[in-house]
């Protein structure tokens, strides 16, 4: 089966691990090395980062 291509782009998934404090272990053990609940806080962090920017345009 095909892995479908991700929409998140390879620097904003690190630049939230930053954030969130995992991105240590995705550089030891790379993305499938992170919890679930780690890689689900990102995915929610990802949604209030687009909503924000949605926002910002909204009101340009």
């Amino acid at each position: 089966m095909a892995r479908r291509k991700g929409i998140m782009s390879d620097r904003m998934k690190e630049e939230i691990a930053k954030e969130l404090g995992f991105y240590d272990t995705v550089q030891q053990e790379g993305w499938g090395g992170i919890k679930a609940r780690d890689a689900g806080n990102m995915v929610k962090r990802a949604i209030e980062i687009a909503q924000q920017n949605m926002n910002e345009k909204g009101n340009s």
